[in-house]
């Protein structure tokens, strides 16, 4: 079966360290790897894009096409996707800019790649920037993974950190409402898509993060520790706790334009308080033994033939 024109450019990307010949010679190319919005399927594909300092910019513009790209739709489901650049790969948060910061980035972008502008005059519909956002709340984390107990502190700063982000931004929503003076209706209560975005990947990662407790590390761990058995269905019961109130905090965002932000902030916070106090409870009784088990794995050792 022969490859599609997309797959000759993402193995011809990786084969050269991130640089293509044709049409892409000389341009700013990266791969884009999102998941399925119905599959679940990772996809990749390549896109142009522009730096805007150090975030790089996406433009959803399938070539002035009335419809928007289906990796745009894919990453609206799934905000965190992979990034590859020449030869450095990251996973990033993926958040459609909006409006007056839409506006301002778009005009940068065309500014430095003017095809762009001609997209957009083909097509009614306002072609999304996407920035791509690298996670910033790493300060904490272990600076080498060498243990599981380390890849555990890594995960927690993580969810740590974007449940800190996603506070952070209600809080200037908030304030933005309450400040609203003059004539005329408040704005509404939609939260936008940055905070969307990052609350939906919060509740990827910590749902990712619990299944793979209970299905794997748990029973593991009970096995060869059979005093953590009582603790560790503790921990089950506060898995089972928190995928309720993650399910009420994605029930506002439903709806992201008649959202609730005073409700949201509320379900936030209690997702906040539960969630620290799970932590820490993990981070107290695993840890010790997570620091026995080297990660990423070694091999299995291969018998003697």
């Amino acid at each position: 079966m022969p490859k599609s024109f997309n797959q000759q450019i993402i193995e011809e990307f990786r084969a050269g360290g991130g640089k293509v010949g044709g049409p892409f010679e000389g341009g700013d190319l990266l791969l884009l790897t999102t998941t399925g919005a119905k599959s679940g399927e990772p996809h990749t594909v390549p896109l142009g894009y522009v730096r805007d300092g150090e975030l790089h910019l996406v433009i959803a513009s399938n070539l002035g096409a009335p419809h928007h790209p289906a990796w745009y739709h894919n990453l609206l489901a799934h905000p965190v996707v992979r990034v590859e650049v020449g030869t450095e790969a990251y996973e990033a948060i993926a958040v459609p800019a909006e409006g007056a910061r839409r506006d301002e980035l778009f005009e940068r972008v065309v500014r430095a790649a003017p095809g762009y502008g001609d997209y957009q005059s083909r097509t009614t519909r306002t072609l999304p920037v996407v920035v791509l956002e690298r996670p910033d709340h790493t300060a904490e984390a272990p600076r080498k993974v060498r243990t599981l107990a380390d890849k555990f502190l890594e995960i927690h700063t993580w969810l740590r950190g974007q449940l800190r982000h996603i506070r952070d931004e209600a809080d200037a929503h908030l304030a933005a409402r309450t400040a609203h003076q003059g004539p005329g209706e408040p704005p509404p209560p939609g939260l936008g898509l940055q905070i969307r975005q990052h609350c939906l990947a919060f509740c990827e990662g910590l749902t990712h993060h619990h299944t793979g407790e209970d299905d794997h590390v748990f029973p593991a761990l009970a096995t060869h520790h059979p005093h953590l058995r009582e603790p560790l269905n503790r921990l089950r019961d506060q898995h089972r706790t928190l995928a309720r109130l993650k399910e009420r905090l994605l029930a506002l965002l439903a709806d992201i334009a008649t959202a609730d932000p005073v409700r949201f902030r509320a379900e936030l916070d209690r997702i906040s308080e539960e969630l620290t106090r799970h932590l820490d409870d993990e981070e107290k009784w695993l840890l010790p033994a997570l620091a026995q088990i080297p990660f990423p794995p070694p091999p299995p050792a291969q018998e003697a033939g």
